[in-house]
C-alpha cells in the first residue's frame, strides 16, 4: 500500500479507507480461508439494485469494508450494521 511519506501508521484509522480496504481484500483473497458461496454471482447487494456487482471479488471488498467499520466503531452490534 502507498502511504504518505514521513507519516507513521499505528492503527487502521491512520490509513486512508480505500487503500486499507483494497489491501485487506487482497490479503483475504490470498489467504484462501474465505469461501465464496455459490450464490455470490447472482445476489444483489440491496433491494434498490437490479444486477449483481460487476467485480467478481466484491465479497472480499465488502468483508474488508465491514472489518474496517467494526474496528472503527467498536461496540456496535449487529442491528447497527443493518444500516451500513
Amino acid at each position: 500500500a502507498e502511504f504518505k511519506e514521513g507519516h507513521v501508521v499505528k492503527t487502521v484509522k491512520d490509513v486512508e479507507a480505500d487503500k486499507f480496504i483494497t489491501a485487506f481484500a487482497q490479503h483475504l483473497k490470498r489467504q484462501g480461508r474465505f469461501e465464496i458461496p455459490k450464490w455470490a454471482d447472482v445476489v444483489k447487494t440491496s433491494k434498490a439494485k437490479e444486477l449483481p456487482p460487476n467485480d467478481p471479488d466484491w465479497l472480499y471488498t465488502r468483508t474488508a469494508s465491514m472489518v474496517r467499520k467494526i474496528y472503527i466503531r467498536g461496540g456496535t452490534g449487529v442491528g447497527g450494521f443493518r444500516k451500513v
